[in-house]
């Protein structure tokens, strides 16, 4: 089910009507079975690997929570092993059987491994990193196991963050299923407020950009440099308004109901430096992988060789945690290339008097080089438009068969108007009852006038 469905709406409207009819004793059933619904309306049958991965991990819990020492230690490896089997069985077996079959071919023997005939469940990477944070949290003693089975199975399967994040940790919303929430008019308008951005950032500019995205990356080869740059910028905005996009409708869906989720993106085009960006791109995952992976190799504790080290290895798991693919394993290496040569020159020149505005250019520049591998399905490909863009092709004219001219300069004014919406954090802030209706009918009237309403999926889906 698609966040910019009319039938999200209608089942968002029903389900937090009922919500806050039913006991509050009745209320996780309730949000169990709509979030079960929410995910079979993708495709049922994979609703039971996450019955799979929920009855493993909360026995897992238990198990960690009553067990010491290397006892304790071989329930959470068996629990990760688990969750890291059946993403990698789904998500990575086919990617990696084709390697061993490219491998193999060189000296002309047969790889005898199969391949699997099987579609990545919705949302898979999300939910078995949240998963894991439980049963590593409870090894840690920070998180007391979960008795309570329905209520551990909604922390997996909260509908709103179930497919796309924010990843959350257990501390932050297992509490909150127990706590009682009643309706609160100025949480409605906030949560509501966000919803209308997030569907303003989806349908209005990520969905009306991908039009000429697609267009130009489905045709590369024969597109003017003028069109390829206009598509790699275009692309920057069209995958942050599409994910931030949905993480905006999620927390503002949840905050209505009373559920505080954590802030998945900051202002990330504002950064100064690739490092920064990450601290504001996707803050759930790059969190997570700070935590969890980052800071149990050493972090920044054992000299810099070792530091470098470990970040270039957390950004390859980055890049391979979206996608099977040598396209992602390259763009999460670029990233760690910009960010060590980033440290490698402020180790030496210290901070260089470079005005902001110049940094934040720089830095938007190179992580829309790198969106190129991110959005492309081969290295081949990639590596041609970059060729292409720096020389390789005629700059040209903008040209488009799908999009006008207007509709191109539209395009470039929404994304104006985005940005200095984000560097002025205007919100949309009511005094009234009145006020607040007012300005969420204008804000709804353009996206019905402006909206794309091709229901396209969001790009995150995929992982």
């Amino acid at each position: 089910m698609l966040f910019n469905s009319i039938q999200f709406i209608l089942f968002f409207v029903v389900v937090t009507i009922l919500y806050f009819d039913l006991p509050h004793r009745f209320r996780w059933l309730l949000l169990l079975i709509a979030s079960c619904y929410f995910y079979m309306a993708f495709k049922p049958v994979y609703i039971a690997i996450l019955g799979f991965t929920i009855v493993v991990d909360y026995f897992a819990g238990i198990l960690i929570e009553q067990s010491k020492g290397n006892r304790k230690k071989v329930f959470l490896i068996a629990s990760l092993i688990a969750n890291i089997g059946v993403l990698g069985t789904f998500k990575y077996w086919n990617f990696i059987n084709q390697n061993i079959t490219d491998l193999l071919g060189l000296s002309g023997a047969e790889n005898p491994l199969p391949f699997l005939d099987i579609l990545l469940p919705v949302g898979l990477s999300f939910h078995t990193f949240q998963a894991m944070s439980y049963t590593i949290e409870v090894y840690r003693g920070h998180q007391k196991a979960e008795r309570h089975f329905g209520i551990y199975s909604l922390y997996v399967m909260f509908y709103p963050q179930l497919v796309a994040g924010p990843i959350e940790r257990p501390q932050n919303l297992l509490h909150q299923f127990r706590e009682e929430h009643s309706w609160d008019l100025e949480r409605f308008r906030k949560g509501f407020s966000q919803m209308l951005w997030g569907f303003f950032k989806k349908v209005v500019i990520a969905d009306r950009l991908s039009i000429f995205v697609n267009e130009v990356y489905g045709d590369w080869t024969h597109m003017s440099g003028a069109n390829l740059w206009i598509a790699v910028v275009f692309f920057s905005f069209q995958i942050y308004c599409d994910f931030s996009g949905y993480s905006d409708i999620a927390i503002g869906s949840a905050r209505i109901m009373g559920f505080d989720l954590m802030t998945n993106f900051n202002k990330p085009y504002f950064a100064k430096s690739v490092e920064e960006f990450w601290k504001r791109w996707h803050i759930s995952l790059s969190t997570w992988f700070r935590d969890y992976l980052y800071i149990p190799l050493g972090g920044n504790r054992h000299g810099v060789l070792r530091r470098y080290i470990n970040l270039t290895i957390i950004f390859l798991v980055s890049g391979i945690w979206h996608g099977a693919g040598w396209n992602f394993v390259l763009w999460g290496a670029l990233h760690a290339a910009f960010v060590v040569i980033e440290l490698v020159y402020r180790s030496r020149f210290g901070k260089a008097m470079i005005p902001d505005f110049l940094k934040m250019i720089l830095t938007f520049f190179v992580v829309s080089i790198a969106w190129i591998f991110f959005r492309t399905p081969t290295t081949e490909q990639s590596f041609g438009i970059i060729e292409m863009l720096f020389g390789g092709a005629d700059f040209g004219v903008i040209s488009s068969q799908v999009m006008n001219n207007a509709e191109i300069v539209l395009s470039v004014l929404l994304i104006l108007v985005l940005l200095v919406i984000e560097k002025l954090d205007l919100r949309l802030k009511f005094n009234t009852t009145w006020s607040f209706a007012a300005m969420s009918s204008a804000v709804i009237f353009i996206i019905y006038l402006l909206g794309v309403f091709n229901q396209e999926q969001f790009i995150y889906f995929q992982f």
